[in-house]
């Protein structure tokens, strides 16, 4: 039997979410998201049916292309390869910037029945914070017990929600990655380049994004994702799928768009059946270390009292 496991960032204090693990459930030592091959349901209608699961492959899965971008009709005026490079280098900047942050994270996710009801839920929420030291870890500060029965969640899980769900494309990694331009248009209010990005090569013990992203066409941010983790893992009998997501975000400060909130509705096609699941991810009360920063428009401040 091993306690609540909860996601540990690589950059943040490892002591910080000890206390989680009072929590204690039964649950698989390979922690992984794969249906229960014990309690294997007959398999839904329309699900394939496998034999003896295949190794982690080495070349890119491709999740169900995006909806189309509806094309404005207006054409770069710069390079497609200038607009790449601007834009990763601004994701660089970002990356940076985000790390000086303290923030709140609300994490959910939950199975759904046939009817499309809740059978089962995972919930935590925590703080990324700083010690008076100047240290970023992380402190969870809600976590009840958790009733999924038909998934469990597996490391790369826990790191995709780290890395990959608010996807960040830096200059460093964008040698990694093939982008191609789709079109220009409008995203809400903004007007956006639309970019399909894919992984070139898949490393062993690697996690990537593929999908589709939007860039900014002024301050040169990615602002909305929409696509996958990859890739889907089957190997020595466990199968570790994972959903279609989509991450948008928000401008918080200066040229600056910060991750708020991620989506998903999906269903995860396993040997043994599909399975139905919905996911959240809040980033919320975003603080510049020693600063407030709050989304929305700025309020006056009140005079100091001497």
């Amino acid at each position: 039997m091993l306690g609540l496991l909860f996601w540990q960032s690589r950059k943040l204090h490892r002591r910080s979410i000890i206390f989680a693990l009072c929590i204690s459930l039964t649950m698989a030592t390979s922690w992984s998201l794969f249906a229960r091959q014990q309690n294997a349901a007959t398999p839904a209608p329309g699900s394939t049916q496998s034999g003896a699961p295949a190794e982690q492959s080495n070349s890119p899965t491709s999740p169900a292309t995006p909806g189309s971008a509806a094309p404005s009709g207006d054409a770069p005026t710069i390079p497609i390869e200038q607009i790449i490079q601007k834009f990763a280098e601004h994701e660089a900047e970002f990356r940076l910037e985000r790390d000086n942050y303290t923030y709140t994270q609300t994490f959910s996710i939950e199975t759904l029945d046939a009817n499309d009801h809740p059978d089962g839920e995972y919930r935590m929420t925590s703080e990324v914070v700083f010690t008076p030291q100047g240290k970023r870890y992380e402190k969870v500060t809600f976590a009840p017990p958790p009733t999924l029965e038909r998934i469990q969640l597996s490391q790369q899980d826990l790191d995709d929600l780290e890395h990959v769900q608010p996807f960040v494309l830096t200059s460093a990694e964008l040698p990694k990655y093939d982008v191609k331009y789709v079109a220009h248009q409008s995203l809400d209010e903004l007007g956006a380049y639309v970019f399909d990005v894919g992984p070139k090569t898949l490393e062993k013990n690697q996690r990537y994004f593929q999908g589709r992203i939007w860039v900014d066409d002024k301050d040169f941010a990615i602002v909305k994702t929409d696509g996958k983790a990859v890739p889907d893992i089957h190997k020595h009998g466990q199968e570790n799928v994972f959903p279609r997501f989509e991450t948008f975000r928000e401008n918080i400060e200066g040229h600056y768009w910060f991750p708020t909130y991620t989506r998903s509705n999906d269903v995860l096609h396993f040997s043994n059946g599909d399975v139905h699941i919905r996911m959240a991810v809040h980033y919320e009360k975003y603080k510049r270390f020693g600063v407030t920063i709050k989304i929305g428009a700025p309020a006056k401040a009140e005079p100091e009292k001497k």
